[in-house]
């Protein structure tokens, strides 16, 4: 099950820059709800709270219930963040609202595990990463948390494609060639090569 998280919002009257600018005047993080044929609806977040949730993993993989205060609640998920260019703190949040019965598109990010343990990474060959995400689709509450690709027993020159990925059931790749490559162990000469032409 998708890991959903509670957080409480209050609705605000106005949209626009004008409006957006007069909630962070505030002290707080504007934000806007929109999505499954209902109208937008926008929001003032505690910073503090978006703060602490951005800094938990999977973001934009797990799903958010909304109070809205007035005895109602949203279900969604985060599509998109704007930071500060200075400061890194939250400016505008926007949220996609999803029913038990949609399917979403989402970007899952790829963890590596067991290269410690791949005869390739110890006769000195290297990890590459090729996709750090992949765009799946799926029911809300199938969505996963992470993509874990073991390498434990892989030598170097193999390779993950994303036709080989253990995903959970109901859970596709989106827009992705199935024999895109995922992880790679290179060989150490190609590694330094690549290195050495990058930095020239």
């Amino acid at each position: 099950m998708t890991e959903i998280s509670a957080i409480v919002a209050e609705l605000r009257d106005r949209a626009g820059k004008g409006a957006a600018r007069a909630t962070r005047r505030e002290g707080k993080v504007p934000g806007v709800i929109y999505g499954a044929k209902q109208a937008p609806v926008t929001i003032a977040l505690d910073p503090r709270v978006i703060w602490a949730e951005l800094n938990k993993p999977g973001f934009k993989t797990r799903l958010f219930d909304i109070d809205l205060g007035n005895g109602s609640k949203e279900r969604c998920l985060a599509r998109d963040v704007q930071l500060h260019p200075v400061s890194d703190q939250p400016q505008h949040i926007d949220f996609l609202r999803v029913s038990a019965d949609a399917v979403v598109h989402v970007k899952v990010p790829v963890h590596v595990a067991n290269a410690d343990k791949a005869p390739g990474v110890k006769r000195g060959g290297v990890v590459s990463i090729e996709l750090h995400e992949v765009e799946v689709t799926c029911a809300p509450a199938n969505i996963p948390a992470e993509i874990v690709v073991d390498l434990s027993g892989m030598e170097i020159g193999a390779a993950v494609h994303v036709s080989d990925l253990k995903l959970p059931a109901g859970v596709t790749p989106y827009h992705v060639s199935a024999q895109g490559t995922v992880v790679s162990i290179s060989a150490p000469t190609v590694a330094q090569a690549a290195e050495g032409e990058q930095a020239e």
